[in-house]
């Protein structure tokens, strides 16, 4: 289990920096040291690779979003601490891996479709009502709406026919768009909140 898992770590280390279609089982072979008998004797083929590594990033993704929610004071601070592992995750990560997904690898892809549209939607949906119980959002924003467009705008800086922003910092540009979707939402209580929460971050 422990090789699979450095497999999948490298793999994923590789596909996230390169893109699918530039590494090849020999690359994932040749940096870990190993055979590719022996990727072979874990893997069908380069594909079920992608979807693996694919499932366990989204499965860690999943879990750190969950924490996040329970160790969180409010709903501000939930969103601010998933922008956190959002950098951390996200942060040097070729814009080319997900066009790559997209066009070769139809399994993974229907992987990360479902976790954006089920599982991110679904958090961000009880996020919403969450700060709305918790008086730092309105009342009177339309919860569906918002929770799509949120998962949207995480994403928009991989896709650079929308948002072209070569050169700049993505953990800048996801806390500018999660600032601005932050203070639309806020109540004037809300809007202190978030003062507050921005003063702490590096």
């Amino acid at each position: 289990m422990e090789i699979q898992e450095r497999i999948l770590d490298t793999a994923f280390m590789l596909f996230r920096q390169y893109g699918t279609r530039s590494i090849t089982m020999d690359d994932i072979a040749m940096r870990m040291g190993i055979s590719k008998k022996t990727l072979y004797a874990h893997f069908e083929d380069k594909d079920d690779l992608v979807f693996h590594a694919i499932t366990r990033y989204l499965d860690v993704m999943k879990e750190q979003c969950e924490d996040g929610r329970a160790q969180s004071k409010d709903a501000l601070e939930e969103m601010f601490l998933v922008m956190k592992m959002l950098d951390d995750k996200l942060r040097n990560m070729n814009p080319v891996a997900l066009l790559d997904l997209q066009k070769f690898h139809a399994k993974a892809y229907q992987k990360f479709e479902e976790h954006k549209d089920v599982f991110l939607v679904d958090t961000i949906k009880k996020n919403l009502v969450r700060g709305i119980t918790e008086g730092f959002y309105r009342e009177d924003i339309d919860i569906e709406i918002m929770a799509h467009f949120r998962t949207a705008s995480c994403l928009m800086c991989f896709r650079p026919d929308i948002l072209n922003l070569q050169g700049y910092d993505m953990g800048r540009v996801q806390r500018v768009l999660l600032e601005h979707f932050l203070f639309g939402l806020a109540t004037q209580k809300g809007y202190k909140q978030i003062e507050k929460y921005k003063q702490k971050l590096p």
